[in-house]
């Protein structure tokens, strides 16, 4: 179950904006190097994803990036990622790219132990706020961001690229907020420098729902 932004009631998703935090995740192509403009993807809650790899629902992490910034096109002069790698929580994976939902919230992973990067957005090493989502867990067992919640300040994160080259981040913060209450501008929000942003599901879990009532966001800048 990982965070799911599809909880989130429809209100608290900003059309084409509320991601804006979630869209720093996802957002706006702009020339590299420069910053992000206008508004980011909507606010969202938490999206159950229903027949997981287990058969079983799973919750995850979802902005909901409709409109957020341009198309990802300006952003082709970096090479796209391909790999995360986080030493200090032993995960070494490859990175699938996520979309929008016919909804316009961003596509959460079909897989628990794959992350996904949202491809709307900055890509890593770009300026502005990359994007990664990922599973907390499934009933198959710990998902790829299991143990993102005691991930400590100035830990290495590293992206690697098609081209062979690597984006190096270092944590600056972790936070556990409610769903209903998803920090959008500060996920996706603009930044002059090389951001990332990693998001699953935390808290206590909702039986009513399937899914967990918080959602576990770490940031990081380029290191």
């Amino acid at each position: 179950m990982l965070w799911g932004i599809a909880d989130m009631p429809a209100s608290t998703r900003v059309a084409g904006l509320a991601v804006a935090l979630a869209v720093a995740l996802v957002w706006g192509p702009q020339a590299e190097g420069s910053p992000q403009t206008g508004s980011g993807p909507r606010t969202a809650g938490s999206a159950q994803i229903g027949g997981g790899p287990d058969g079983g629902g799973q919750s995850a992490p979802s902005g909901a990036p409709a409109d957020a910034f341009v198309s990802s096109d300006r952003y082709a002069t970096t090479a796209l990622p391909v790999r995360l790698r986080i030493p200090a929580l032993r995960v070494d994976s490859r990175l699938i790219d996520l979309g929008l939902q016919s909804d316009g919230s961003v596509q959460v992973p079909a897989d628990a132990a794959v992350p996904g990067w949202y491809s709307g957005g900055p890509r890593p090493g770009q300026a502005g706020p990359a994007v990664i989502l990922g599973h907390v867990d499934s009933k198959r067992g710990p998902g790829v961001f299991f143990a993102l919640y005691r991930i400590k300040p100035g830990t290495r994160v590293e992206v690697d690229r098609a081209d062979g080259t690597t984006a190096a981040f270092r944590i600056t913060e972790v936070s556990r907020v409610a769903k209903t209450r998803f920090p959008t501008d500060l996920v996706y929000g603009p930044t002059l420098s090389p951001a990332l942003r990693l998001v699953t599901c935390g808290g206590t879990f909702d039986h009513t729902r399937g899914s967990y009532r918080d959602n576990i966001i770490a940031f990081a800048e380029a290191a």
